[in-house]
């Protein structure tokens, strides 16, 4: 998915809450996320108040503004929703791991844990049914 310039600003610009919705739609529409691996080929975390938090994109296009400091060197990786079920779920369950979803500039997005995660998908998902 290749996304306009112009939409990238406007999405970026929202509030945290609109990206996630956003970010819901466009997963369910697209059955894909991204998120980023670090030089090791693992998922790159942040950590914040001893949480640790796993970021999350609906397209490639807006992780960018993301890798800088600690990210800097990181890639971009998509996932298929069934990446998501089969293993990444568990992982971050398991972890006890929040999600951030849809981070800009550096800067945290939506937090959620994966239960809300996961029932939000799964309503949005149902609307594509």
């Amino acid at each position: 998915m290749n996304l306009h310039r112009e939409e990238i600003i406007n999405v970026s610009k929202l509030e945290s809450l609109k990206r996630y919705k956003y970010f819901m739609k466009k997963i369910a529409d697209f059955q894909e996320l991204w998120t980023i691996m670090d030089e090791n080929g693992e998922i790159a975390l942040s950590d914040l108040d001893d949480k640790t938090f796993v970021p999350f994109w609906s397209a490639k296009d807006f992780i960018e503004s993301n890798l800088i400091s600690e990210w800097e060197k990181c890639l971009p990786f998509k996932l298929t929703l069934d990446n998501l079920e089969e293993d990444i779920i568990s992982w971050i369950s398991e972890k006890n791991y929040l999600i951030n979803v849809f981070p800009v500039n550096g800067k945290s997005g939506f937090v959620v844990d994966i239960h809300e995660f996961i029932r939000d998908l799964n309503e949005e998902l149902e609307n594509y049914s």
